[in-house]
C-alpha cells in the first residue's frame, strides 16, 4: 500500500493527528464478488480507504469505474449520512479497507485539522467532475 500519510485525504494534515485516528480506524476485509456498500443503503458514517485489492463502482448496475490501494470512496459519509449513491463491488480476490467514521472525521477538526474537511470536499467536487 502506498504510504498512508500521502493519500490525498490526508494531505496537508499533522501526521500525529493521522497516527491518532489510524489508532481508532478499523479493518474490515471482504471477498471476490463480495459487495462492501449497497447503492441506498445508509451510509452508517463510515468512509473507506482501500489498504489492498480492487473494487467496482456500480450506479443503477452500470460499471462506473474500478478503485484499487490507495483509492477512497464513501467519503460523502463523512459529511451527512445520506444513501449511499453506488454500490462497491470487489473484483480482486481479496480486499482489504480502513474505515474511517465521522467520529473520526470530527476529532481531527477538534484537532484542528480542518485541512481533512477541505480535501474531502476537493475529492468530491473532483468524483463529480469526472462522473457527470
Amino acid at each position: 500500500m502506498q504510504n498512508i500519510y500521502d493519500l490525498e485525504i490526508f494531505s496537508g494534515i499533522e501526521k500525529d493527528i493521522v497516527d491518532e485516528i489510524l489508532k481508532s480506524s478499523k479493518i474490515e476485509r471482504f471477498s471476490f464478488g463480495e459487495y462492501v456498500i449497497l447503492q441506498g443503503d445508509e451510509s452508517n458514517g463510515k468512509g473507506y480507504i482501500i489498504k489492498s485489492g480492487e473494487v467496482l463502482v456500480e450506479i443503477n448496475n452500470q460499471e462506473i469505474k474500478k478503485l484499487s490501494t490507495g483509492e477512497i470512496f464513501g467519503e460523502i459519509a463523512l459529511l451527512n449520512e445520506e444513501q449511499r449513491v453506488a454500490s462497491i463491488k470487489v473484483i480482486s480476490e481479496n480486499a482489504e479497507f480502513l474505515i474511517l467514521s465521522q467520529d473520526d472525521l470530527i476529532e481531527m477538526v477538534n484537532n484542528g485539522s480542518e485541512l481533512i474537511n477541505k480535501n474531502i470536499m476537493q475529492r468530491l467536487e473532483e468524483n463529480l467532475k469526472n462522473n457527470y
